[in-house]
């Protein structure tokens, strides 16, 4: 840092920064869930107005030489977190493309957009080359939330998930031996000395990755880490896994890290269900913080550097060069031209290209500022177009259901088959899942999609096809296997989408379950499961009925009575609601009600 300017900066002034950091940075987030759009577009906005706009945040003057390390340790951190939600099980029919897509694909990707950068944006071959190679990642914190959004068909969604967490290390690595190669061993060596420090930091990445995982995994199962340490031994493990690495090979310390993330994720001796929770908080604030910070490093000078040559760039490397990598990466494998075209409409650029931009743009004597601006604008329009088009395509392709309204049932007794075909009746998906083969068969036989598996089980899930279902409904006979079923798929549909039936028992404040430990309850306090099962051995149907201008809810209440449990409602016959204690549904005319009916001679039931 230059001594002039460090004696303006007083610890106030960093003070101020760092505040206003966070605020930007969490309040981009918030906003963006608010108005359902892609958070790091609106992280982008935030940088650029608390950066080159008005100046309230200046990074190099704040961290000065800490800045760029400290963000490579937290794109490591983020990449590890990536790293846990990778299954093998995933792999048994995208592995191929995966494979290929991280291989050829990235190395189409950077000759390609190496090329296009030379010849339309007229920058060096040197800084177009460096430009390639970051641009070959794509974005994993941009992917995600995309893919939760469309909920592709589960080839897909693997394939976008893996490609988009392990292609970052290869083109971090990739865009330092680049940068190496052009400054110092010059361009006829280029490709001989990017095949020798991949295959370095592939080696060092596998072994440092993998001793550390198997020693935080070994100190885990022998309960050498007390349970309020886990998290912070954990950080500490990656940031130390990620340092050695890179000290022996430069940035194989990202191929360290995720790769730690994934055999921790696969192992079967210790659950990391919390851990996975507290690495998706701490993935939010890094994400957040760093993107601003690095937003906030760019200077009115970098956006001069934007002119019409850059719609055209942009073009080809929506258009032409991401299609080119995805056809010829599968062009012998087994999925089809509709999801190869899906694939191609999944490359948005995230913060790893931010920060490998960011390192290396201020180190290139030549064209270093235009790259630096064409990778934020690349970033910037990707986030937006493929934010925008890739849902409608993935519905007019066949592949994708972006508001899931079908619902996962555990448990396949005789209420639950008939709730089940009820809500199948209405043309939403459903599935059930129960370990008594009898009740499974029972449930085949009226033609519902049914798998005999332990509803608790960690993997079995993994091997289901839940396309179109965004909710579990857990309606066993035990409270407590509800519990913990509402527990473990909040982990993929999310806690606001996990229900289960309530107790049978009075529970005051003392003895009644936290809410953090249980899903959301259904229908009424007191439609427990024995409640349920006596209403439908005393002949109860589960039906539907349509409501009109002609005939109200009103109506309906005042023709059943007590003879009827409302379970849920369809409203507008596109979107299914389900009853709730202390919150009931309010249908009107156009809605369908579900309700568990007794037969008029059993009118004295109460519920």
């Amino acid at each position: 840092m230059d001594p002039n300017i460090a004696e303006k900066i007083t610890p106030e002034h960093i003070l101020t920064g760092l505040a206003v950091v966070f605020v930007v940075g969490i309040g981009a987030q918030w906003l963006a869930w608010k108005l359902k759009l892609p958070s790091i577009l609106l992280l982008l906005i935030g940088g650029l107005v608390a950066g080159p706009l008005t100046g309230l945040v200046n990074p190099t003057e704040m961290f000065g030489e800490l800045l760029f390390p400290l963000v490579s340790i937290s794109v490591g951190l983020i990449l590890f977190e990536g790293g846990l939600t990778l299954k093998w099980s995933e792999l048994k029919e995208a592995g191929q493309s995966v494979r290929n897509m991280v291989t050829w694909g990235a190395l189409v990707t950077w000759l390609l957009t190496a090329w296009a950068a030379c010849q339309v944006l007229g920058l060096p071959l040197p800084s177009a080359l460096v430009l390639g190679s970051i641009l070959v990642v794509t974005g994993p914190t941009v992917i995600g939330p995309m893919l939760r959004h469309i909920q592709p068909s589960p080839r897909v969604g693997a394939i976008a998930k893996w490609e988009g967490i392990v292609i970052d290390p290869v083109g971090a690595v990739l865009a330092v031996l680049v940068f190496e190669a052009v400054t110092h061993a010059g361009a006829g060596s280029i490709v001989q000395v990017a095949f020798k420090g991949m295959l370095s930091a592939v080696l060092i990445g596998g072994v440092v990755g993998s001793l550390f995982a198997w020693i935080l995994i070994t100190a885990m199962k022998r309960y050498w880490i007390p349970d309020f340490l886990e998290n912070a031994c954990l950080v500490m493990s990656v940031i130390t896994a990620y340092t050695i690495s890179d000290l022996l090979q430069h940035e194989s310390g990202l191929f360290t890290v995720t790769l730690m993330g994934i055999l921790i994720s696969n192992q079967k001796s210790v659950t990391i269900h919390h851990i996975i929770e507290f690495k998706e908080n701490l993935r939010t604030i890094l994400i957040s913080v760093l993107f601003i910070l690095l937003v906030t490093c760019l200077r009115t000078d970098h956006l001069r550097q934007i002119n019409m040559n850059h719609a055209l760039f942009l073009a080809l490397l929506i258009f032409v060069i991401r299609p080119a990598a995805v056809f010829l990466s599968t062009f012998w494998s087994s999925i089809d031209w509709r999801e190869k075209l899906l694939l191609s409409w999944l490359a948005p650029r995230g913060v790893v290209a931010a920060a490998v931009a960011s390192v290396f743009g201020f180190r290139l004597a030549e064209g270093g500022e235009m790259m630096v601006a064409t990778t934020f604008l690349v970033i910037f329009v990707t986030v937006i177009f493929y934010g925008l088009s890739v849902a409608p395509l993935a519905r007019f392709l066949g592949l994708a259901t972006p508001d899931p309204q079908g619902v996962l049932l555990g448990g396949a007794n005789r209420f639950a088959r008939a709730l089940a075909k009820a809500i199948q009746d209405e043309g939403f998906s459903v599935m059930l899942i129960d370990s008594n083969r009898i009740n499974i068969r029972r449930a085949r036989m009226m033609n519902l999609s049914a798998e005999c598996a332990d509803l608790l089980s960690k993997d079995a899930v993994n091997e289901f096809q839940l396309i179109g279902i965004g909710r579990m409904l857990a309606l066993t006979p035990n409270h407590e296997i509800n519990s913990l079923a509402a527990l473990r798929y909040a982990e993929l549909f999310g806690r606001n989408s996990v229900y289960q039936l309530c107790s049978d028992v009075h529970q005051d404040d003392k003895t009644s379950m936290s809410p953090h430990l249980r899903g959301r309850l259904l229908f009424s306090s007191k439609a427990h499961f024995g409640e349920l099962q006596r209403r439908i051995s005393e002949a109860g149907k589960v039906s539907s009925t349509s409501l009109t201008e002609e005939f109200s809810y009103q109506d309906y209440l005042e023709q059943y009575g007590d003879r009827a449990l409302v379970l849920c409602l369809v409203r507008n016959g596109k979107h299914l609601v389900l009853n709730e204690p202390g919150k009931p549904v309010e249908p009107g005319p156009g809605d369908t009600v579900i309700s568990l009916v007794l037969p008029e001679m059993q009118g004295d039931a109460r519920c």
